[in-house]
């Protein structure tokens, strides 16, 4: 359209949020309720520790990992805020959906403020080396439990009239050179790359939706012994993240810090995909 065909066609401007002045108070999440999928251990704890710390309440949710149990029960008690720890498939569409049901009636507040798509899985094999089963389990956590997690959260979110919600992706759904043979991964998280930034423009009226993309971390999916030199030599700071280098990021991305942010890709990854 033109410039005068738009002018023809006014759009009336939304209203600001409300939100405090002071730059500390925006990144506080008291009040708010935030369910951080994959949130045993690796980047998903360390999310769900930043919530807790900002003083939100926190639902962690995990699948075989029940160390979430214990963590819960510790954030809650370190910092006087609820936390709960919840056993979900999300590669389950009813469990995903009963268990926001859950989190809903346990923390009574009959609202989710934001969620952290965040649990992943990686099989490090040549595609002509891979089983059927092996893709599609990655299919299944990586593409199928993002998409059930943004489908029954953005149900919430539109009855709200609110919400938020981050998807961790990673630098290989932006590059073909990641030192990993991983095709299926990276694929993968191309496919929640995208789907986030589609689901912030459909959503647009109600909730935010952002795209995490981390490089090479120091957790159990981080760069394995193969590779890790390797990433090292491509990484201008030299080493890899630790996950209480990227907690902050989801906080601001989760927080009134960042209400003026949608539909960004934002990533964190020590320089490595610099041209």
């Amino acid at each position: 359209m033109t410039i005068d065909e738009v002018a023809g066609q006014p759009r009336q401007a939304k209203p600001a949020p409300r939100i405090a002045s002071n730059v500390l108070e925006q990144f506080s999440m008291k009040g708010r309720v935030v369910v951080v999928t994959g949130a045993a251990d690796g980047i998903g704890l360390a999310v769900a520790q930043g919530m807790a710390e900002a003083g939100g309440d926190v639902a962690l949710w995990y699948h075989s990992n029940a160390a979430a149990v214990e963590h819960a029960a510790a954030l809650a008690q370190t910092h006087g805020i609820q936390a709960r720890a919840y056993r979900v498939d999300v590669t389950d569409s009813h469990a995903v959906r009963a268990a926001l049901d859950a989190v809903l009636a346990d923390f009574g507040r009959a609202k989710i403020d934001c969620l952290v798509a965040n649990a992943g899985m990686a099989v490090s094999k040549p595609i002509t080396e891979q089983t059927v089963d092996e893709y599609r389990a990655q299919m299944a956590v990586n593409v199928d439990g993002v998409f059930f997690c943004a489908k029954h959260a953005g149900a919430v979110f539109a009855r709200q009239g609110c919400g938020n919600l981050i998807i961790t992706s990673s630098i290989s759904a932006r590059i073909v050179n990641v030192p990993v043979d991983q095709p299926v991964y990276n694929a993968t998280k191309a496919f929640v790359t995208q789907l986030g930034k589609s689901l912030a423009r459909e959503w647009r009226d109600f909730a935010r939706v952002n795209v995490v993309s981390p490089g090479f971390f120091n957790t159990k999916m981080g760069a394995s012994d193969r590779v890790y030199n390797e990433g090292l030599r491509m990484t201008p700071l030299g080493r890899q993240g630790e996950v209480n280098e990227i907690k902050a990021l989801y906080l601001y991305l989760a927080s009134d810090a960042s209400t003026y942010v949608t539909g960004t890709d934002v990533v964190i990854d020590g320089g490595y995909t610099l041209p």
